[in-house]
């Protein structure tokens, strides 16, 4: 029919789901946990977000919309924020604005190919694949810096290697950038990659600066502070498009997308005050815990997704007890992850008011 309206084929394949008073208090507890992780490790805490909402049904494709969509309005206050501290290299951001649009433009067009080949649960294969890659290499990773810096505190280490960002600083790859602000000079080139990189994982899973912001400091030597904050400023062009490159194929739900909002901006807040009495080790020692058992809970449900897709057989218990396991895991890791940091902080202020007393009393007697 002449002037009809033709609807992408994904709006009719994937279905909105009803917004409960159960799922919109789960899906406000999904960003509150997602930005409590987010405000104490400086970034990240989103990773947990998208498989959290996809083990309330929601398909991965649009987990992963929501996410970018949640982020691109958080970006634009904690840019601001970081910006007003000078933490934010506006000529980083703008040298990686085109790799870091290339890299969300072909993720998008993966996943909604995957999902037109493979359907809804091949989707959230694909998906789970994705998260189970990045998860368990970030753990190891972080695991073995972790370890690297307790040896060099504990001077078992020796006279400390090179780090990785030392020795690719001695490369000389032109153009060679210098970056006032990140206080670097790097190759183009690996500016570019690390961008292509960020935007290419927000663009699959919902979430760049999980990677972004590590590969900046230990790729390009880039102080921690200015990598949260360019990666932030970044995260607004790569939030931005990922929301408008879904939304063109109606899989942006914004009802989804605004309680995750409302419940991570709280979240950031209350972890950035942990991040104020809470030490460096003990945030990472969280961080690598919670992001191992979420690998492991998107592990778990890979055979499910592919008894879905008919590529193998499981009986109806083994396939509840598979899906509860994963929750178990996903749900328990964020659920006690945010009860340790709460924990701490309490010990750390209850210390510090016993400390102020003690100071009082004892100034008290002295003028007694």
């Amino acid at each position: 029919m002449a002037g009809a309206v033709e609807i992408p084929a994904a709006v009719e394949a994937i279905k909105f789901i009803a917004i409960t008073p159960k799922i919109a208090f789960s899906l406000f507890g999904i960003g509150l946990v997602g930005g409590v992780l987010s405000g104490f490790m400086g970034s990240g805490g989103a990773f947990i977000m998208t498989p959290a909402m996809m083990s309330l049904g929601i398909p991965g494709i649009m987990a992963v919309a929501a996410n970018i969509t949640h982020k691109f309005g958080k970006a634009i206050m904690g840019s601001k924020k970081h910006s007003e501290f000078g933490n934010v290299d506006m000529r980083m951001g703008l040298v990686m604005f085109l790799a870091l649009f290339a890299g969300v433009e072909v993720a998008v067009s993966a996943n909604r190919g995957v999902l037109a080949k493979m359907g809804e649960s091949g989707s959230n294969l694909y998906i789970s694949i994705m998260f189970v890659i990045i998860l368990t290499w970030v753990t190891i990773f972080m695991t073995r810096d972790i370890l690297r810096q307790r040896k060099t505190a504990s001077g078992a280490g020796g006279q400390a290697a090179l780090t990785l960002a030392e020795k690719i600083q001695k490369l000389n790859l032109p153009p060679m950038i210098n970056f006032k602000v990140a206080g670097v000079r790097t190759s183009l080139w690996l500016a570019l990659l690390v961008g292509f990189a960020t935007g290419f994982l927000a663009g699959t899973i919902g979430v760049g600066g999980f990677v972004g912001v590590p590969a900046m400091i230990y790729l390009l030597g880039i102080p921690t502070y200015v990598a949260a904050g360019t990666e932030l400023f970044l995260a607004i062009f790569s939030g931005a498009q990922g929301a408008f490159l879904y939304s063109l194929h109606g899989l942006v739900d914004l009802r989804i997308a605004l309680l995750l909002y409302v419940g991570s901006l709280i979240g950031v807040n209350l972890g950035a005050i942990g991040t104020r009495v809470v030490r460096g080790a003990q945030i990472r020692m969280v961080m690598v815990s919670i992001i191992a058992l979420v690998a492991l809970s998107r592990l778990a449900m890979v055979p499910v997704y592919l008894a879905d897709m008919g590529k193998m057989t499981m009986s109806a218990g083994t396939y509840d007890t598979v899906n509860l396991l994963s929750s178990v895991f996903l749900y328990g890791s964020g659920v006690v992850g945010v009860a340790v940091i709460f924990y701490w902080m309490f010990l750390a202020y209850r210390r510090a008011g016993q400390a102020a007393r003690n100071e009082l009393h004892s100034g008290q007697q002295v003028s007694g």
